[in-house]
């Protein structure tokens, strides 16, 4: 893992654009199309916006999948990750081959179907973030490292559910759902390369013990480490807590 810590999210979001940009330019020139896995969020925004605005990227070449969702959300409701990733990816960039989580739907053959696609072939490149509890994608503390289904369906935390409440995606906890689909973590680890946006003060604590502290399940951001193409970006709020002999040895990883 490499990990770049940014003086604000602008600049970390238009450093991030550029490598996903190269990672999706390259993709597309050796194989005719890339393949890549969409994280959403407040984290996530100024990211994808700057994503979109890179030239040079034919995304009538790019195949989309979804990280997670909610089930029985519906794809109107503000807070559906469908219609994030339809309003700040697939409309702006033009995308047109995408594979979304229905979560108010059949959810066991949503499971089949979207699974059955994203295991057909590499992915170029996933992007992901962090939980305030560590959480990658829903795959909430303790986490299950091993399972091999692609997707999986999840019982949100309630520090999660509270986050979403925090981010101003739902007016209470009580709106938020108690369970979600979300990508297994063995899936996301079978990307070729991973870019993880982690901005903001309230993700510190997430981002200490992933990094600092042991790689296992109670952290599952943790397991990114041992990933051979993962670049983390933080912003200085999110790197408060790391020690200069953390950012040091993870500045110079290959």
């Amino acid at each position: 893992m490499i990990v770049k810590v940014f003086d604000d999210q602008l600049a970390l979001a238009k450093e991030a654009g550029q490598q996903a940009a190269e990672i999706l330019r390259n993709a597309i020139h050796q194989n005719g199309h890339a393949r890549l896995i969409a994280a959403t969020g407040v984290s996530q925004l100024e990211f994808l916006a700057a994503l979109v605005g890179m030239p040079g990227i034919d995304w009538s070449r790019v195949e989309m999948f979804h990280l997670d969702e909610y089930i029985g959300l519906p794809a109107t409701q503000p807070a559906s990750f469908r219609k994030y990733l339809l309003e700040n990816l697939i409309s702006k960039a033009g995308i047109t081959n995408y594979h979304l989580l229905d979560g108010d739907r059949d959810v066991q053959q949503v499971l089949r179907r979207v699974g059955a696609e994203i295991t057909s072939a590499p992915i170029d490149v996933a992007f992901v973030g962090f939980g305030e509890n560590g959480h990658l994608a829903f795959n909430e503390p303790p986490a299950d490292f091993q399972m091999e289904a692609p997707y999986l369906i999840v019982n949100l935390d309630e520090m999660t559910r509270e986050q979403q409440v925090g981010e101003g995606w739902f007016a209470s906890k009580a709106e938020v759902p108690l369970q979600a689909i979300s990508m297994s973590v063995r899936q996301i680890l079978k990307s070729r390369q991973i870019i993880a946006v982690v901005p903001e003060a309230r993700k510190a604590q997430a981002v200490k013990a992933s990094l600092e502290g042991e790689i296992t399940p109670l952290a599952p951001a943790s397991i990114l480490r041992t990933h051979p193409a993962t670049t983390l970006y933080l912003d200085r709020e999110s790197a408060v807590l790391l020690s200069p002999t953390t950012l040091a040895s993870f500045a110079a990883a290959k």
